[in-house]
């Protein structure tokens, strides 16, 4: 059993098939209200530490650093029980990791997307062993 691993900006309308719906940006999205956003948890504590967003400052050329010092934060023991906890919460569902970034390619969505979808690999093959 797979858990699909998707990304959607926050400005797109919610489907069927986003499964569970985790905002994983620190700070709440510019433009979106609290009470009418579909979302299933916000957890700020999966996006990266404020002063590796300011350093990027969604800059391309800056892409593989943050990238590489992002995947080095999301090894923290909290961060791999946020992830567990939303794996187990998921149950097999689609998880849509949600962002308010215009860039869809340099985003922190996208390398959450990733280590989210190894750790769930990971996780299997424990479980079957």
């Amino acid at each position: 059993m797979s858990t699909p691993v998707q990304i959607k900006r926050v400005y797109e309308s919610p489907a069927d098939s986003d499964g569970l719906r985790v905002l994983v940006d620190r700070l709440w999205p510019r433009g979106l209200s609290k009470a009418s956003f579909q979302h299933d948890r916000w957890c700020k504590d999966l996006a990266p530490s404020a002063d590796l967003r300011k350093w990027f400052g969604h800059q391309p050329e800056r892409w593989e650093q943050f990238r590489r010092d992002y995947v080095v934060e999301l090894q923290s023991e909290a961060a791999q029980d946020l992830m567990d906890d939303i794996l187990s919460t998921a149950q097999g569902r689609a998880i849509t990791l949600l962002y308010g970034a215009r860039d869809t390619e340099h985003n922190q969505a996208v390398v959450l997307a990733q280590v989210l979808t190894d750790r769930a690999r990971h996780n299997r093959g424990k479980a079957s062993h």
